[in-house]
């Protein structure tokens, strides 16, 4: 039973991961704004966020990111950031703040669905 919050403000995106996702997850919610994120985060305890880096709201996704790591209740939950931004600076900003996976847009169905399905895994291990 995986738990999945899509955090991303563009609606066409959130569709596009939720029908990708639907079929083989228990549940998915979403949030428009990083605010919104962090606070169904808190409530949800998902085993997985996909999180997108521009975020309107007071917190951004390297933000919303940090403050899920340096939750205990929120220990087992895994981060992919999904970004436009694609230079090597913010993938390795996007992994400081402790994401497991930094995914750039665009991206292939396959590819993130292979990325959930390694995230699942005993050792939660993922490529990015």
């Amino acid at each position: 039973m995986t738990r999945i919050l899509i955090v991303e403000d563009q609606l066409d995106i959130r569709k596009l991961l939720r029908m990708t996702l639907e079929f083989d997850v228990s549940e998915i919610r979403e949030a428009e704004t990083g605010d919104a994120g962090w606070a169904i985060a808190m409530e949800m305890r998902p085993d997985i966020v996909l999180l997108d880096v521009m975020l309107p709201g007071k917190l951004n996704g390297l933000e919303v990111c940090r403050l899920i790591k340096a939750e205990p209740s929120l220990k087992h939950t895994k981060v992919v950031m999904i970004s436009a931004r694609a230079l090597s600076e913010d993938k390795d900003a996007g992994l400081a703040q402790g994401a497991d996976v930094y995914m750039a847009k665009p991206f292939s169905a396959v590819q993130l669905i292979d990325v959930i399905y390694r995230l699942q895994e005993p050792d939660g291990a993922a490529a990015p």
